[in-house]
């Protein structure tokens, strides 16, 4: 069993920095993906930058230039720097984990770390 463990939320002001950090326990084999969603308050979990284990990370558009997710792989851990924080970017973080081999796929969260950006 894969534990996921998030930490790094908190409250900054508009304009301001965070970094998330998600470590994951367990083995790398067939490890695929570590990615970082998100949810607001009513609103559906979406995927704001997935570090893709033999390909290039992914943003979406409303946080490419600003955001920068990188990969410890000694420690098996996912960062998520967030820079020039927008109140939009308010939301529970959750980080996910995606394993996949011939003995099938497997998917990992974390607990969720809330980021508030106050105007």
């Amino acid at each position: 069993q894969v534990q996921v463990v998030e930490s790094g939320g908190g409250l900054v002001q508009a304009g301001g920095s965070l970094m998330l950090s998600c470590a994951a326990s367990g083995s790398s084999f067939g490890l695929r993906a570590i990615g970082w969603y998100r949810q607001a308050p009513g609103k559906e979990r979406e995927l704001v930058a997935i570090h893709n284990i033999y390909g290039n990370p992914n943003y979406i558009d409303s946080v490419k230039g600003r955001f920068t997710i990188s990969r410890d792989s000694a420690k098996n851990t996912v960062f998520l720097q967030m820079n020039n924080l927008k109140p939009e970017d308010t939301a529970v973080y959750y980080c996910n984990v995606a394993y996949s081999s011939q003995f099938g796929r497997a998917n990992y969260w974390g607990q969720g770390t809330q980021v508030t950006v106050s105007s």
